[in-house]
């Protein structure tokens, strides 16, 4: 009797220590990481917001990740937002412009378990990261080009806001030009805005009057005007990503920038475990920094030059800096 009172008791012990024991883990179980994608701009933009929010989303498949946006975001909204997501817990929050840099310096201190990154910002900290393009590697191309093509030797540049993302194409562009044509001119004009069209045809205006028979463009939209002023001096123009279309025969080639292939890394770095709060630059050789076709007008001792400076970007040989202030004009 006592035997199986024995063995009554053990099997009670066994049958209780199973029904503690916790169930085994599945994939459904898995931590879902929160990631919140903050924006300047309407999300269906068509252009920068659009490629981060397509981005996000691709990485929400790929990563099992719980993805959050907000859009419109007002520079004085910036900390405020950043600290919303991150009281809810959110693992990841990308401010999608430089211009998210401070907020998250600051919000990051109060939440150092949480991940800042800033798509093309200049910022970082333990816990903050800046992913920034390499489109000082795209003006160096277009500069290449139009201080070998100028039958003047003066050429342009007209851009819309000044920020490190812009200032970065224009000062390239000189250090281009230069590289090829050091008794170039190079005059720059900053138009303020990326959708006044006439500030840009009117600043483009004012270096054809001046001789300058090429000219490059960073105002986004605004391009649009200074596109209309070279084709209607008969000048040679550089646009961005699709504006080849606005004069096929006046716009060379454009500048493109693969946000998507950005934003995707960033996220990927992290929710892979390596994250670091530094500052990371990705161009030609990451193709996310690009040029478009050259159109029939470029030489093809220009598109040779072009493409051995890419093979050397490509293998490191050849390294453009990354400027994010403001030069003086190049006037000989």
């Amino acid at each position: 009797m006592k035997k199986l009172t024995a063995l009554f008791l053990a099997l009670l012990m066994l049958v209780s220590m199973c029904a503690c024991a916790s169930p085994a883990s599945t994939e459904d179980d898995a931590y879902q990481a929160k990631v919140a994608l903050c924006l300047v701009t309407p999300v269906n933009d068509g252009a920068w917001s659009q490629l981060a929010y397509d981005a996000v989303m691709k990485a929400k498949d790929t990563y099992n990740i719980s993805v959050k946006y907000t859009e419109n975001i007002k520079p004085t909204e910036m900390e405020a937002v950043f600290t919303d997501y991150a009281s809810q817990g959110y693992d990841l929050i990308i401010g999608h412009s430089f211009s998210f840099g401070d907020a998250a310096l600051a919000v990051a201190e109060r939440y150092p378990d949480t991940k800042f990154i800033v798509i093309d910002g200049t910022v970082s900290s333990e816990n903050v990261a800046s992913y920034t393009l390499k489109m000082q590697e795209v003006g160096y191309l277009e500069g290449i080009a139009a201080g070998m093509m100028t039958k003047t030797n003066k050429v342009g540049f007209v851009a819309g806001l000044v920020g490190p993302a812009i200032i970065k194409v224009a000062e390239g562009y000189k250090l281009g030009v230069q590289a090829v044509n050091p008794n170039c001119d190079v005059y720059t004009a900053y138009t303020g805005s990326t959708e006044d069209v006439q500030k840009s045809k009117e600043a483009a205006q004012a270096m054809i009057d001046k001789g300058v028979d090429l000219i490059g463009g960073g105002g986004n939209a605004s391009n649009a005007g200074m596109i209309k002023a070279c084709e209607e001096a008969g000048v040679y123009a550089f646009g961005e990503l699709e504006q080849q279309n606005l004069a096929p025969e006046t716009v060379i080639f454009c500048n493109m920038n693969n946000i998507e292939n950005l934003v995707l890394q960033a996220v990927k770095d992290t929710i892979d475990g390596d994250f670091q709060g530094c500052i990371r630059e990705y161009g030609i050789a990451a193709d996310v920094a690009q040029l478009t076709e050259y159109n029939s007008h470029v030489p093809q001792e220009v598109k040779d030059k072009l493409a051995e400076c890419m093979d050397q970007m490509r293998s490191g040989e050849l390294d453009i800096p990354m400027i994010t202030e403001i030069s003086d004009d190049i006037i000989h």
